[in-house]
């Protein structure tokens, strides 16, 4: 705890950690009020399926990380990365600004855009925020750095989904998010400019624009250094885990627990609170070592967490209406051993991601270091778009969806005796 509170009053992170935590704050307060508008107030009068938009925005979200991560990496290995922050972070507040546009006349087209655009907003500054670190903080703060930033981030959003949701629909809600959001983007602007200046990691690096080749260059950078390779194939199983979860919540709300929208946010709540307090465990435990003893001991966590969920919500009895928060708790006890179930299983996947964070920025080459984060971005939406197509493989083979989170749990199982054997011997063998 003394490091995080060292590094919160530090000019060499406090500010990425605002640059940051405003950047996912902003995306999930847009892309949320978005979704949530144009399902109660725009499809019906435009006549389009919402479940179909809802498809088509996380697509165009996702679609950058795909097409822009390895000019992205390049970007960010040839040229001071505070200074292109900065232009990333103006970037940010004039997509924001347009955002009101998009509203104002319900222009689909403009907005969908908008969200494509806040997907290379963040595919930009990934590399960015996670070659910043080790180049800012000290071997053993770097556990500490990136348990804040990976709690802040869930924290962000959290709160940026939650607000994106309720204000949206209130009196003058539109008038109040697109000020908010061009404030908070402001707010990161400014906090940008505290950045501290790095060394530049490759001056001489001609940057190609092959979408293909160059994607195909940075995951071999990646893959030069095993325990490097290991630790990002273990990152985007997080990302696999965490978008199944994150995606199914108000599906489960529904077909399962039969409760109001208020359930859905009380169980992403539990899941963004429960990881950013098994990232601050993790730091403690570790005490700033570098290694990746923990990492199995998450993953195991994180099964038995999916597997007492899928437990007790078969122990749920179902109501014939819907039921409200207090009704949910009201209803029996299994109610608390549902939220008990998912606060494990995000605890241990805290505890699962951070280690590996540090152990992929530590034991990576400098020189290519914000490539081979941006190879760990490409990975990463690799896994979350696998997600959805596993998700809808499995409704198609008539699984339930609580069948569809246990044969998680017990795939995750596998992954333990995977992440047991090659992880964690390879990251203590060079610790």
């Amino acid at each position: 705890m003394k490091n995080q509170s060292h590094l919160l009053k530090s000019q060499r992170f406090l500010p990425l950690f605002i640059t940051q935590f405003f950047g996912a704050f902003n995306d999930n307060v847009f892309k949320n009020a978005f979704l949530i508008w144009f399902t109660y107030d725009v499809a019906t009068k435009l006549n389009i399926d919402a479940h179909f938009m809802a498809t088509v925005a996380s697509g165009l979200f996702v679609l950058p990380f795909f097409l822009f991560s390895a000019l992205a990496g390049q970007i960010a290995d040839k040229f001071e990365k505070s200074k292109i922050v900065h232009v990333i972070k103006i970037a940010e507040i004039v997509i924001m600004i347009f955002a009101f546009v998009g509203f104002y006349f319900e222009n689909i087209y403009l907005l969908l855009l908008l969200v494509f655009l806040m997907g290379i907003h963040s595919t930009f500054f990934g590399p960015i925020k996670y070659s910043l670190l080790p180049e800012s903080l000290k071997d053993n703060e770097l556990v500490s750095g990136n348990a804040i930033i990976e709690g802040g981030t869930f924290l962000a959003i959290l709160l940026g989904t939650i607000l994106g949701g309720v204000l949206v629909r209130s009196q003058n809600g539109i008038e109040i998010i697109c000020t908010a959001v061009v404030l908070f983007a402001l707010i990161g602007y400014i906090a940008s400019r505290f950045i501290p200046q790095t060394p530049i990691s490759d001056s001489s690096l001609k940057i190609g624009f092959n979408i293909f080749s160059q994607t195909c260059k940075i995951i071999g950078f990646a893959k030069k250094e095993n325990t490097v390779w290991l630790s990002i194939i273990g990152i985007s199983w997080f990302w696999f885990i965490g978008l199944t979860f994150l995606s199914q919540f108000p599906i489960y709300t529904k077909n399962v627990i039969n409760g109001d929208e208020f359930i859905v946010t009380l169980f992403l709540s539990i899941f963004s609170i429960g990881i950013g307090v098994g990232s601050v465990m993790c730091n403690r435990l570790l005490k700033g070592q570098i290694n990746g003893k923990l990492v199995p001991l998450g993953s195991i966590g994180i099964s038995l967490g999916i597997l007492f969920f899928c437990f007790v919500s078969n122990l749920y009895q179902t109501p014939e209406s819907i039921i409200s928060l207090g009704e949910f708790f009201a209803n029996s006890f299994t109610s608390y051993l549902i939220v008990l179930s998912l606060l494990v299983t995000a605890v241990f996947s805290g505890i699962y991601i951070v280690p590996l964070y540090a152990v992929m920025q530590h034991r990576s080459d400098n020189k290519y270091l914000s490539r081979i984060v941006a190879a760990n971005n490409v990975l990463n939406a690799l896994f979350m778009v696998a997600s959805s197509f596993v998700i809808v493989c499995l409704i198609a083979l008539q699984l339930t969806l609580i069948q569809i989170f246990l044969t998680l749990g017990i795939f995750n199982i596998f992954v333990f005796f995977f992440i047991r054997k090659i992880v964690n011997q390879n990251l203590n063998r060079h610790a």
